[in-house]
C-alpha cells in the first residue's frame, strides 16, 4: 500500500494533487504546529493584473502550541474579497460556470476553524478531478516520533508498504530507518505541466482552481500527466539509485 501525506492547505497546487493521486491512502497532518506564511491559509490565482494572493485571516494567538486542527479563522470581510477576486480573474475562463458556485456555497458557510475550512475545500476538489485516494487524519490516530521518525511510525500503523515523501522530504529522510522497517521510501519531484490559461503568459504554481476553471473535466489527466504512478515510482528508483 502506497501512503503520503501532507498538512492541510488552502485551495492547494497541482502537485499536493498529483502526490494524492498517485497514493492509495493520504494523511493530512493536521496536528504539527500551524506555519505562519506557509500555505495552510494562503494560496495564489491569476488575475489580470498578475498574481495575487488569497489570505484567510486567522488568530495566531498560541499558534507556536497549537496544532493546525485548532486554529480558528479571525472575522473580516476576507470571503467576499475572494470570492470577487476570484470572479474578476476566471468568469470569462472556459468552466467558470461549473465550478463557481459550488466553491461559493463552501466560502458562504459559517467557519470556525482553518482546517475544517480547507478540508471542505479539499473533499470538494478531490471529488471534482475524480480522485478516490482514502484521507485520514493524523489527529485521530497517535503518531509518535519527529521528522522522518514521525513519518515512518506513520507508515507502521497505517500498514504502508510505500511512503511517497514530497520533494523537501530528501532533507530529512532516513532512508536507512525505512529500508530496516521494510518500508520503500519515494519522493516527489513534480514537472509542472502547462495547460490553457487566462490572462497572457503562462504563470506556474497557481492554485488548482486556475486549472479547474479554465480545464474543467481534463484536468485529473493534465495533473497526473508529469506524475503517472508509474513514472513516480521508476522516476524515484532511478534518481535515488
Amino acid at each position: 500500500m502506497i501512503l503520503t501525506a501532507a498538512q492541510p492547505a488552502f485551495l492547494p497546487w497541482l502537485g499536493l494533487f498529483a502526490k494524492i493521486a498517485a497514493a492509495d491512502q493520504f494523511v493530512l497532518f493536521d496536528a504539527v504546529p500551524f506555519e505562519r506564511h506557509g500555505f495552510g491559509n494562503r494560496n495564489q490565482i491569476k488575475t489580470a493584473q498578475g498574481v495575487q494572493w488569497l489570505t484567510v485571516p486567522v488568530h495566531l494567538n498560541g499558534h507556536l502550541t497549537k496544532p493546525i486542527c485548532e486554529i480558528e479563522i479571525a472575522p473580516g470581510t476576507w470571503k467576499r474579497k475572494h470570492l470577487r477576486a476570484i470572479e474578476l480573474a476566471y468568469q470569462h475562463a472556459p468552466y467558470f460556470d461549473r465550478y463557481f458556485d459550488p466553491l461559493r456555497t463552501i466560502y458562504l458557510k459559517q467557519w470556525q476553524y482553518l482546517s475544517g475550512f480547507n478540508n471542505a475545500l479539499l473533499f470538494w476538489l478531490l471529488d471534482e478531478l475524480g480522485i478516490k485516494t482514502q484521507v485520514s487524519y493524523a489527529s485521530e490516530q497517535g503518531f509518535e516520533g519527529e521528522k522522518s521518525a514521525l513519518v515512518l511510525d506513520m507508515c507502521l500503523k497505517m500498514g504502508a508498504t510505500e511512503y511517497l515523501f514530497g520533494a523537501k522530504g530528501w532533507d530529512y529522510a532516513d532512508i536507512a530507518a525505512f529500508e530496516k522497517a521494510g518500508v520503500e521510501a519515494w519522493f516527489q519531484d513534480y514537472q509542472h505541466p502547462k495547460y490553457p490559461q487566462q490572462h497572457g503568459e503562462f504563470v506556474e504554481k497557481m492554485s488548482v482552481i486556475d486549472l479547474l476553471f479554465n480545464c474543467g473535466p481534463a484536468s485529473l489527466s493534465i495533473i497526473t500527466r508529469p506524475i503517472e504512478r508509474e513514472v513516480v515510482l521508476q522516476y524515484v528508483r532511478i534518481k535515488r539509485d
